[in-house]
Order: structure tokens, then C-alpha cells, then sequence
């Protein structure tokens, strides 16, 4: 009798034992349900799709099962209402946005104030073509305008703050007029051209005011451009007193170079510039991955742009074969000195004189100040590289 009272013990005991830890688990579990809602997902590094596919499928738990009228937005019913969303592929800042209604990039497409969006743009221009220009030098701008065709978007930088006077041309009507008094062409690029903002265009021109187009032809010199695989490059010179380099002399024989002989000693490389791989500053074109890079190159306190053609070649590869000089499509650079009537007269000196002492000081300050930048960020990105 002993033996079975002892063992009718021991099976209350175990039932009793299951029964509590079954109560337990019931609370437990009743607490883990509650909370659970309230943990953050967007904390949790899953894949977006799924991130956001929870988000989602918790947010309708805990909203009411009566559907809200058609006619309202998920933003007119209050917080309850907008879905939970972080999706850390989306571009840095809108995470929390659903990737469908993000557009990353812009245009310089003029829109109407009336009709329907669709109907703005009767022809959506390919190109970007900019100028840096001042009054004086209107009618040299209205014969250049006027070799592209409307699938070429006109930017002016209005260097003098003079724009209204423009409106005599029937083209100054669809162009983009930007004004901003006594800068230089660089400093505009790296305020309004930035590559999200003319990524709807294949090829971006950026370009001086004293440029004389008699025998130029934008569409055929982007037919060359993509024949030849250019991604940075400009027309040939019509050899003048103004050229500086070998490089971008027209060439009566063909339609593209992309190499040239310069003094002895000017080139350690045939591949590299001034000898290759080379454009200047004046009128340059670049591809929009090319612009890209470039952008980010531009120094926030760069003028006039001495030494950044040099390094022009670090945005493309092999930058010996794309990096050319059109020479079917010539211009001729005028050596028009346009900005000298922005400078201010002191020391008894004309505006035009500050400005041209200015330029020959700044620029070779500014060739030295760049390449030193570039040498030490070299020198810096290296050092890191070792010591990881």
C-alpha cells in the first residue's frame, strides 16, 4: 500500500508542475503578443521588400477593419493611417518614403502654369548646352544659339545680371536664364549643374562666350562624339595666336584625334596630357557619366579652372581613347577678354586692369592649389588603402 500511496503522490505532483508552467507560458506569451507590435523593424537590417511588407501588414493589424472612404488619403487619417516604412536602399534621407513615389533626379524642363503635365513639352530636348555670358557679347551668343537645334536645352549664366534684355531673340523665350553678377562659368557648373539635375541629358556642353561658330554643327559633332566613343571632348581650334596647346588644333584631314606631338619634354607619356587624354577648359562636352565625375571634382573656390583639364582624364578609361578633339567641327576662340569690365577700380587702375592682373596671378595660384589638392588626396586615399 506504501508503494502505490507514493506513487499516486508523485502523479499529483507532475500534473500540478505542468498545469503552472502552462499558466506561466499562457502570460508569457500573452505579454510577448502585446509588445510585439511595438518593436521597431526599421531597426533590423532585413531586406527592404520584406521591411516594408511587415511594416505594412502590422500597421492594417492594429487599424480599424472598416475601410476609409475612397475619396481620402492615407495622410487625411492621421498617424494610425500611414504606413510604418524604412527602406535602407532607398536614397540616404528617404527611407521612409515607399520606393515608388521617390524621384532621385530632376531637369531643366520648363513646365506651364496651366493644361495638363503631359502636354508641356512638345519636343524633350537630349542635350544641355550652357553659356557664361554678359551683354556685350549677345549677338556672338545668338549666332552660337542658333547651331543647336531643340533637342539641345539652352542654359545662360548671366555673369552682368542682365537678362531681360535678351528677350529680342525669339530662342531667349525656352532658354533657362540664370543670374548671378561677377562669377565665372566654373562656379556656376558646380551650383546648377549638378548631375542629378541634368541627368536627363546625354551630353552636357559647357562653354565660353567668345567662341566664333561660323562652321560648327552641334547635331553632326554629337553624331562624332558617339561614332568615336567620346565621352569627354571638344571641337577642334582654328590655329591662332590664342592656342596654348598642340592638342586642340583642328586637323584639316580627318574627323577625330585623340593623341598629338608637343614640345620635347612636355609629355612623360604619349598617353597622357597635354599629349592625350587632354581637352581645355573653353568648350569642353562631356557624357553625363562623364559630368558626373567631373562635378565631383570641381573645388567649391575654383575660377577659372586652370589645372582641371589636366585631370579631366582620372573621370574616363582608358581616358587616351576617350578623350578627343572633333576636328570636322571647328570653332574659333576669340581671346575676347568679356570679363574684365566686372572688376572694380582701385588704386587708380581701370576695372579691366584689376581683373586682368587678378587672372594672371590667380590662375597660376590656382593651377598650384588644385594639383596640390589632388597630389594630397592622392597621397591620403593611398595611405589608407595600405593600412587597411
Amino acid at each position: 500500500m506504501g508503494t502505490v500511496h507514493r506513487s499516486g503522490l508523485k502523479k499529483s505532483n507532475d500534473s500540478a508542475r505542468l498545469i503552472f508552467t502552462t499558466i506561466l507560458g499562457v502570460i508569457f506569451g500573452f505579454f510577448i503578443g502585446v509588445s510585439l507590435p511595438m518593436v521597431s523593424l526599421s531597426k533590423i537590417r532585413l531586406p527592404s521588400s520584406l521591411i516594408t511588407s511587415l511594416d505594412v501588414a502590422f500597421t492594417q493589424l492594429r487599424r480599424p477593419s472598416t475601410p476609409p472612404p475612397s475619396n481620402k488619403s492615407l495622410e487625411d487619417e492621421g498617424s494610425e493611417g500611414v504606413p510604418k516604412i524604412y527602406v535602407p536602399t532607398n536614397p540616404r534621407g528617404a527611407e521612409t518614403l515607399p520606393p515608388g513615389i521617390i524621384v532621385p533626379q530632376s531637369d531643366l524642363y520648363i513646365r506651364r502654369l496651366w493644361g495638363e503635365p503631359n502636354e508641356d513639352l512638345k519636343v524633350t530636348p537630349k542635350y544641355l548646352v550652357s553659356f557664361t555670358v554678359g551683354i556685350n557679347q549677345k549677338m556672338n551668343i545668338d549666332a552660337a544659339v542658333k547651331k543647336f537645334s531643340e533637342n539641345f536645352t539652352i542654359l545662360l549664366f548671366h555673369y552682368d545680371g542682365r537678362t531681360s534684355e535678351w528677350e529680342e531673340f525669339e530662342w531667349s523665350k525656352r532658354a533657362i536664364h540664370v543670374s548671378v553678377k561677377r562669377q565665372a562659368k566654373w562656379w556656376y557648373a558646380k551650383r546648377f549643374l549638378h548631375p542629378d539635375v541634368v541627368a536627363a541629358y546625354e551630353y552636357i556642353f559647357i562653354w565660353d562666350e567668345d567662341l566664333g561658330v561660323e562652321h560648327f554643327n552641334a547635331e553632326k559633332y554629337i553624331q562624332l562624339v558617339k561614332k568615336y566613343g567620346l565621352e569627354i571632348s571638344q571641337p577642334g581650334l582654328e590655329p591662332n595666336d590664342g592656342l596654348t596647346w598642340e592638342m586642340t588644333k583642328r586637323r584639316g584631314d580627318r574627323e577625330v584625334h585623340k593623341d598629338t606631338e608637343e614640345k620635347p619634354g612636355w609629355c612623360s607619356d604619349p598617353h597622357l596630357p597635354p599629349c592625350a587624354a587632354f581637352v581645355e577648359i573653353m568648350a569642353p562636352v562631356f557624357s553625363r557619366e562623364a559630368w558626373r565625375c567631373a562635378w565631383h571634382m570641381i573645388q567649391n573656390d575654383l575660377v577659372h579652372g586652370w589645372g582641371l583639364d589636366f585631370a579631366l582624364r582620372r573621370c574616363v578609361e582608358p581616358a587616351h581613347e576617350k578623350i578627343g578633339v572633333v576636328d570636322s567641327q571647328w570653332i574659333v576662340h576669340q581671346v575676347i577678354p568679356s570679363l574684365g569690365g566686372q572688376g572694380n577700380q582701385e588704386d587708380g587702375k581701370a576695372p579691366w586692369e584689376g581683373v586682368r592682373d587678378m587672372v594672371r596671378t590667380r590662375c597660376k595660384n590656382e593651377w598650384a592649389e588644385f594639383q596640390a589638392r589632388l597630389l594630397g588626396a592622392d597621397q591620403a586615399y593611398l595611405a589608407k588603402k595600405g593600412k587597411g
